[in-house]
């Protein structure tokens, strides 16, 4: 826990020291957003300023998708839906690959990033520090959507079980991903009576396609992964499905959350949301790299709803969303 602690502490400095300048608190509802924010609502994500001069209408927009891999191929991967977006807003789209999450979070937060799909478990800290409003996350053609955290090892680790792990290595993502560290830390404590230093050595990779490298690779005995995420690395033939071995597959959580920065103008917001509604997967690139892991729409959501099991995540770990 104090390792978790340290890691979120630099975490939200990072946040903090990217502020352009003071902001004065506003006397609103906020809940925990962020004092810069308003929540009058009560949906859980910061309003639209109603004041237009705070409102926020750029020439360029830009958009990012949460690191989860290489960045190179989701720039690719984008293309199709960005010159959409361009077609539907009237204005141009910038590709952001950004490195890990907290980057991300800090673009948004320093208003240098208007659009982002942000991960599982970055999403509350990204509605709480950054101001981020999401609306919508990515489905089957059928409705369903999610994945699953799976603790996964090598064949031969001599790793069959979860209990198996103690006196060994285990493989985090980083601190604000939800299957690589939040959703596995409460589970092995709760259900397992098992922390990190005291009954394992957590190590951090940085990405689920690191961890799962790492893994295949022999580089690491154990790690928390995404199965989304493998099941596309499969697909590609980055590893093969025997490399590794299941031995713990969690309850089903929501996957990337889209939306916009809250301060943009609500005529840009419905634009941005129809673009995300409207698109014809069909043939583009879009579809050709997310239909590996059976994604082929986009699904109105509320993070208010969708987000409660990983709120609930956090609670269980002490983590908080204070930006300073």
């Amino acid at each position: 826990m104090k390792l978790m602690n340290s890691l979120l502490s630099g975490v939200a400095l990072t946040f903090a020291l990217s502020l352009a300048g003071p902001v004065a608190a506003q006397d609103c509802p906020r809940g925990d957003l962020d004092k810069r924010f308003c929540d009058v609502n009560g949906d859980l994500i910061a309003d639209t300023p109603t004041d237009p001069a705070d409102q926020v209408d750029p020439d360029t927009l830009i958009f990012a998708y949460t690191p989860v891999e290489d960045p190179a191929v989701y720039k690719a991967a984008w293309s199709d839906f960005l010159t959409h977006l361009e077609a539907e807003t009237g204005k141009s789209v910038m590709f952001f690959p950004v490195q890990n999450n907290a980057a991300q979070i800090e673009a948004m937060r320093s208003g240098r990033l208007h659009i982002a799909g942000f991960n599982t478990g970055s999403n509350p800290l990204a509605v709480n520090c950054a101001g981020f409003n999401p609306f919508t996350i990515m489905a089957s053609k059928d409705g369903n959507f999610g994945y699953e955290m799976e603790i996964i090892t090598y064949p031969g680790s001599g790793i069959n079980k979860v209990e198996d792990i103690r006196g060994k290595q285990l493989a985090f993502t980083s601190p604000t991903s939800n299957s690589g560290f939040k959703a596995p830390s409460a589970i092995l404590k709760g259900d397992f009576d098992m922390l990190p230093d005291r009954d394992f050595e957590p190590v951090y990779s940085g990405k689920h396609d690191n961890s799962i490298l790492g893994v295949a690779n022999k580089d690491y005995m154990a790690a928390s992964i995404a199965n989304s995420v493998k099941a596309r690395m499969i697909s590609r033939d980055v590893i093969k499905a025997e490399d590794v071995k299941v031995i713990y597959k969690s309850q089903t959580f929501p996957t990337t959350g889209f939306g916009t920065a809250h301060n943009l103008t609500p005529e840009l917001k419905e634009k941005i949301s129809n673009a995300f509604f409207n698109f014809e997967w069909e043939g583009t690139s879009l579809q050709a790299e997310f239909e590996k892991s059976n994604e082929g729409q986009f699904l109105p959501m509320t993070y208010q709803k969708f987000w409660d099991v990983i709120r609930k995540i956090d609670t269980a770990n002490g983590v908080s969303y204070a930006c300073e």
